[in-house]
């Protein structure tokens, strides 16, 4: 599967975003698993004041100082989970998204050892979730829900995964990821930031 992924995404090209908007990196790390890789995600800490509680990826808004997106979303998932940026296999970067507070994401694929020991900044995150992949390309949606973003709705599967949901944005670019690296034919709309 792993294998099936890097060759997908070395042939890729992202759609992206021209924009002044402030921008964010993320990390969709997967592990090494040869049958069925997990996807990490994270639980955003209930104490914070925005996307409390919510599921996630690793990754936050870029410094000033960071030269790049894959370095703030490397810097991100070390400080949120503890993951150290050479334990990281860089496969490349997802189509750039808008947040709904208008920041302008680019997400990062990854490969991760399957036995590397992730831990949760509790100032953060509450937990990190370890989901195998066959779970989401299996489609076993909780729920579909109805966004409307910029006059458009869109359509995006909703997971349970242990008591949590996986939705929104989240759950849009792990739909991409299925698409374009597992062939899973999730129908999703263009965004409207690419209309």
């Amino acid at each position: 599967m792993i294998n099936k992924l890097k060759q997908r995404l070395s042939g890729y090209a992202p759609r992206t975003l021209v924009s002044d908007r402030p921008q964010a990196g993320v990390l969709i790390a997967l592990t090494d698993n040869v049958d069925d890789p997990h996807v990490i995600l994270t639980r955003r800490a209930n104490h914070l004041n925005t996307h409390s509680g919510e599921i996630a990826f690793p990754g936050g808004k870029r410094d000033d100082t960071d030269p790049d997106l894959l370095f703030t979303a490397l810097r991100e998932a070390e400080e949120e989970v503890g993951l150290s940026p050479s334990q990281v296999e860089v496969l490349g970067p997802l189509g750039m998204v808008l947040s709904k507070h208008m920041l302008q994401v680019t997400p990062f694929v990854g490969i991760i050892a399957a036995d590397t020991v992730l831990t949760p900044n509790l100032d953060e995150l509450d937990r990190i979730h370890r989901v195998p992949l066959s779970f989401f390309l299996q489609d076993q949606r909780h729920h579909t829900d109805a966004i409307n973003f910029k006059g458009m709705t869109h359509y995006v599967p909703a997971y349970e995964y242990e008591g949590d949901i996986i939705w929104g944005l989240t759950a849009y670019m792990l739909v991409e990821l299925l698409n374009v690296g597992f062939d899973a034919n999730i129908p999703m709309k263009t965004r409207p930031e690419h209309s």
